[in-house]
């Protein structure tokens, strides 16, 4: 699966894309807020985003909401640390595929991006 990243911590989009490289996926690009993921998004036409929620400027709901406008059909997963049901069910109402919490487990991401399959 092509698969877009996007955080503001250079190191978990390391550790990310380290492990979706493990698994066989292809990472075609990284970016590092939310506006750089609506241009990159837009640019290489990913399968899926996995998508931090809490980033300088822009956010990932607010980037969540430009892309799903661009196009309806994007499969945009939220990786977030904020452990709150009503932020998740907010996410998934307004067009996420899913809500991964970190930190997250190899396994749980798996079973993620088989679900996304």
């Amino acid at each position: 699966m092509k698969i877009l990243i996007v955080d503001d911590n250079v190191l978990t989009r390391s550790l990310i894309k380290d492990l979706l490289t493990e698994m066989g996926h292809e990472v075609t690009g990284e970016a590092g807020d939310g506006n750089e993921a609506v241009t990159a998004f837009r640019q290489q036409k990913p399968e899926l985003v996995l998508m931090d929620l809490v980033m300088p400027g822009k956010t990932g709901m607010e980037a969540l909401q430009e892309i799903k406008v661009i196009d309806p059909a994007a499969r945009v997963v939220m990786v977030t640390a904020v452990q709150q049901g009503a932020i998740s069910e907010e996410l998934l109402q307004k067009g996420a595929a899913g809500v991964l919490h970190k930190p997250f487990l190899y396994g749980e991401l798996d079973e993620l991006l088989k679900q996304m399959k």
